[in-house]
């Protein structure tokens, strides 16, 4: 069955999008960081393998936006709570292994993803644990049977996310992949930067000592 990969999307308005990143850096450069980073992440996970899914918000206003590529498909977030929204792109995009995923993990690409939609061959759901105590990716095997309470009474936007979201599907066995590093606050930011920085002094090492 076809491999389904959503990407959760907000238009990118000061103000309106990464507001704690915006705390420490200004709602302008966070909107910026935030629209470039989600640019640069659909262009690394594009892929014959799965198909991605952008469910956006504002629902009338993103499904018209120029801003993301026209090649991927769309659907609303509708109203609710982050968890509601979820769930309801999860069940609507229809059969066959469904990964859920946010555009502020610099370090998601095709490999993080293959990874977690192996796990899905072997688990019934799959988590993408942030080194805060959240997630960056949620899968399921059979979207369609999604268990009635996922997400149901999550604290979101702190270290409980992860541990209260694997509790609304005690049904299923459920998988852990790649741990990574979110960004939401300038402290995150300026730590991608610096990892980013030794890897590629590394790689400059690397390729300089080679014969």
């Amino acid at each position: 069955m076809r491999r389904t990969v959503i990407v959760m999307l907000k238009e990118p308005r000061p103000g309106r999008v990464k507001t704690r990143l915006a705390r420490g850096i200004g709602p302008v450069a966070a909107a910026w960081w935030f629209r470039h980073q989600s640019l640069a992440l659909l262009r690394r996970i594009r892929d014959p393998r799965w198909r991605v899914v952008l469910a956006v918000s504002p629902d009338r206003d993103g499904l018209v936006s120029r801003i993301w590529p026209s090649c991927f498909a769309r659907i609303p977030q509708g109203r609710g709570d982050l968890g509601q929204r979820m769930a309801r792109a999860i069940r609507g995009v229809g059969v066959g292994p469904v990964c859920l995923i946010g555009t502020d993990i610099p370090g998601v690409g095709k490999p993080e993803l293959a990874r977690a939609f192996a796990a899905l061959g072997r688990h019934q759901a799959v988590f993408g644990p942030a080194r805060d105590g959240g997630f960056w990716l949620v899968g399921l095997k059979h979207p369609r049977h999604m268990p009635a309470r996922l997400f149901h009474n999550v604290r979101w936007s702190c270290e409980h996310a992860l541990a209260d979201s694997r509790a609304t599907v005690p049904d299923l066995s459920v998988a852990l992949v790649d741990e990574l590093q979110d960004v939401d606050t300038a402290a995150d930011l300026e730590r991608i930067r610096d990892l980013s920085l030794l890897t590629m002094t590394r790689q400059h090492r690397h390729v300089r000592a080679k014969p």
